[in-house]
């Protein structure tokens, strides 16, 4: 007696069970992405369109852009807002190069060199990131008020004593950061240079740090970040008008509820974004190259 085949399974009845198994492993993440973009974009595009208002106002919680007008970004020649520009900017650009060499050289030291406390030290700075740093306002405000005595340019109102505050504050981070990329880079690499008759200081000039670019790169970007947004510290020493920094002259804007400037405070948000996000696409290409070249051991 003959028997028939079992017939395949019909296209109409495969289809789904493909469709269904394409949404349970990645169609959901197309929704999710969007949801994801929209909730990061969404506060840009709101604060664009508050600078945008003529009316000075957060009118665009009803409808975006209902208005368009540049009187509030030419309101900020009337204030000192390019002057605050020009604080943070030097601010942040002598932090982040100070953050960057100092932790460059203590990173070095603690991974080549051996010395006597060298695991002490590592050890100390470890704990010290563990405190908070509202734990040392009271502390640095004492200190550069005595200080100032002695070193006006070193007390309290002085830009200078900001930048030595935050090379202070962030050295334990950026050596801990650099000091594993360090030991990431062959020893045999340092012997050979010597027995070539380089020194210590050609080796880390001229063969240690080209290597260590990208996390140079992202020390920098943290430490200008840090910088450029930093409100209580800033807020703690500076005390004139003519030494403020973004942070503390925008808030002087909107401090008060009664007279708060929204227009010219989000039209200042706009312009004050703009430094950090040319720094972080200029070093973009260093910090993906770090990424992949550390990957891969060789």
């Amino acid at each position: 007696m003959a028997t028939t085949a079992p017939s395949a399974p019909s296209t109409s009845r495969r289809q789904p069970t493909r469709r269904s198994r394409w949404w349970l492993e990645v169609g959901w993440k197309y929704p999710l992405a969007v949801l994801i973009i929209f909730y990061a974009a969404f506060p840009l595009v709101f604060v664009l369109s508050a600078s945008l208002d003529e009316g000075g106002n957060l009118r665009g919680t009803e409808s975006l852009f209902s208005s368009i007008s540049f009187e509030n970004y030419a309101n900020l020649n009337d204030t000192l807002f390019w002057t605050w520009v020009g604080n943070t900017l030097i601010i942040g650009a002598a932090a982040a190069v100070g953050a960057v060499l100092m932790g460059a050289c203590a990173a070095y030291a603690f991974s080549r060199f051996r010395f006597q406390g060298r695991r002490f030290s590592l050890t100390g700075l470890l704990i010290l990131q563990m405190f908070p740093q509202t734990v040392a306002f009271v502390a640095v405000f004492l200190l550069l008020l005595a200080l100032g005595e002695v070193v006006p340019s070193l007390g309290i109102d002085s830009k200078i004593a900001l930048i030595c505050v935050y090379w202070g504050t962030a050295l334990g981070a950026n050596t801990f950061l650099m000091y594993g990329f360090f030991n990431s880079i062959p020893s045999e690499m340092d012997e050979a240079a010597k027995i070539d008759g380089a020194t210590h200081a050609q080796i880390f000039w001229k063969l240690i740090m080209p290597l260590v670019t990208p996390i140079l790169a992202v020390v920098g970007l943290l430490a200008f970040v840090a910088a450029f947004g930093d409100f209580i510290l800033a807020k703690i020493i500076l005390v004139s008008n003519d030494n403020w920094t973004l942070a503390i002259g925008m808030y002087a804007w909107v401090s008060d509820q009664l007279t708060a400037r929204w227009g010219i405070f989000s039209a200042g948000t706009v312009i004050a974004a703009l430094p950090v996000l040319v720094l972080f696409l200029t070093l973009q290409r260093y910090i993906v190259g770090g990424l992949t070249s550390g990957s891969v051991k060789g």
